[in-house]
């Protein structure tokens, strides 16, 4: 994991859409703080460092909530639909030693088999690790591969555990590019440009024979 988060909080006394407005004014970001069976606890946070923290949806963050200290994990990150701010977290306490699931991206390394392209099915996957020590990815190594790769391939770090219940989709879809027949595509074009020319020819002798019984 990266340096250590620290982040000043203040608790909260004013709520509804009204003081959330006014505090997201002032520079705040509106928080709830639940886990542990505790009742959740309303925070307000500073936007610019709360913003950066939360680049990282696994960052393991220290509030520092008027003098005490919690351990927190970025559970639900609710953005402006328009302008993508942080309007909105909800953070879940957790302690040191404490085992947690969450959802870690898919780095794929090397190239498949030559001739062969692929395809990342599944970006993240969940895994269970210690709060404090969650792994910022896990890698999925395709050199030479000309077979799909499966969550059996999947290089977990250690202290960690893969959580996925299906083993048998695949992570990473390994596949040969189909070559496009041209030269179907080019007779499709020849019929139907002579179709579209023999209407025409039709047209024109139509309108000629009308035009000679006039007269």
């Amino acid at each position: 994991m990266s340096d250590k988060i620290v982040i000043s909080a203040e608790y909260r006394t004013e709520f509804g859409k009204g003081a959330a407005r006014k505090a997201r004014r002032a520079g705040l970001i509106p928080a709830v703080i639940y886990g542990h069976g505790d009742e959740p606890r309303h925070i307000l946070l500073p936007n610019h460092e709360t913003t950066l923290a939360v680049r990282n949806p696994n960052a393991l963050i220290t509030l520092d909530i008027e003098g005490e200290e919690q351990l927190v994990l970025p559970q639900d990150i609710q953005r402006d639909a328009i302008y993508r701010s942080v309007d909105h977290l909800d953070l879940l306490a957790v302690r040191k030693g404490e085992k947690v699931v969450v959802d870690i991206p898919v780095e794929v390394v090397g190239e498949p088999a030559a001739g062969f392209e692929y395809l990342l099915d599944q970006v993240s996957v969940p895994v269970e690790a210690d709060a404090t020590a969650l792994p910022e990815n896990v890698t999925i190594d395709i050199t030479d591969r000309d077979e799909n790769a499966l969550p059996e391939h999947l290089q977990i770090p250690a202290g960690a555990t893969l959580q996925l219940d299906d083993m048998e989709s695949p992570i990473v879809t390994i596949y040969e590019p189909q070559e496009q027949d041209l030269g179907e595509d080019e007779d499709a074009e020849e019929t139907e440009e002579a179709a579209v020319a023999g209407e025409e020819s039709e047209a024109a002798e139509e309108s000629s024979e009308e035009g000679d019984s006039e007269e």
